[in-house]
Parts: structure tokens; sequence; C-alpha cells
């Protein structure tokens, strides 16, 4: 039988809570792991205290990403990103466009930092075109980004 106790969280961790939060877990898992590495302390009433305005700093953060990541998706969503690369005869590119090309152009029109491993990409984007591409931008945060792909020099021909 397993025994369950309370543990007042210091770090937030994903599968279990926030800082600042009482959580109910296993007695191995709190003394073989979250005690000793700090992730946790004893819910007594000082660390309660001490913990509750490092849960208000926390809760704004979170807050503050959240809207961060409403604004940016609400710059991205009306929005086609142009890319020109060379190509074959039969429109596949020489190189595709990754992430980090998506990620660099977001960053130098908008001016906003996305980790590369946000944008999902189904397939390789390696024929001219349109795509779409899907940006996680924060937990269930999402924008959908088409991405064009045009033939390098064919702007100079017409």
């Amino acid at each position: 039988m397993v025994n369950i106790i309370k543990v007042l969280l210091t770090t937030t961790i994903d599968s279990l809570g926030s800082v600042g939060e009482v959580v109910n877990v296993a007695d191995g898992y709190a003394r073989n792991f979250l005690l000793p590495k700090r992730y946790a302390v004893a819910p007594n009433e000082h660390n309660i205290a001490r913990f509750a305005k490092e849960r208000d700093a926390h809760m704004a953060e979170i807050e503050e990403r959240e809207e961060r990541a409403l604004r940016l998706r609400d710059k991205l969503a009306d929005r086609i990103l142009v890319f020109t690369r060379k190509a074959h005869d039969n429109e596949k590119l020489y190189g595709s466009v990754r992430s980090e090309d998506i990620i660099s152009q977001i960053e130098e029109d908008l001016g906003e930092q996305i980790e590369s491993s946000r944008v999902q990409i189904e397939e390789a984007i390696d024929t001219l075109g349109e795509h779409a591409v899907t940006i996680n931008l924060y937990k269930d945060i999402n924008v959908e980004l088409r991405i064009r792909v045009d033939e390098e020099g064919a702007a100079k021909e017409e």
C-alpha cells in the first residue's frame, strides 16, 4: 500500500503542479526525489506564506506569456511569409525551407523570438507554392502560418 503525503511545491513541475501549490504525492516520491532536490517542502504555515509570493509572481508570469502568445497569434494569423529559393524544372527546391528559416523571418519581420521546436512542419517544405505550418506559441495557443515559396529569379524574368 502506498502512503500519500502532502507537500508544498517550491518549483513548478508540469505533471504535478506549480510553485506554491500543496499537492498529494506518494511518500517515496516525496522522500526520494522531491524533498532531497528541494522541489518541495513540508506544507507548514511559514512555508505556505513564503511561497505564496512566489506563486503570485509565477501566476503573473504565466498570464503575461499567455497575453504575449495571443498578441503574436493575432499578428501571425493573416500573414504570409514569402521565401525565394532556387528550384529544379519540376518545382522541387534545391534546399528546403526549414523551421530555422521561418523563425528568423518572424524575428526579422515582427521582432518576436520563438523557439524552433515550437514550429511543427508535417512534411519538408521542398516545393514551390503555398504551404501551411503550425506554430505552438504557448500551451494550447497555436497559429497556422501560411508559407509561400517563390522561385528565385522568377520576378526578374516577368
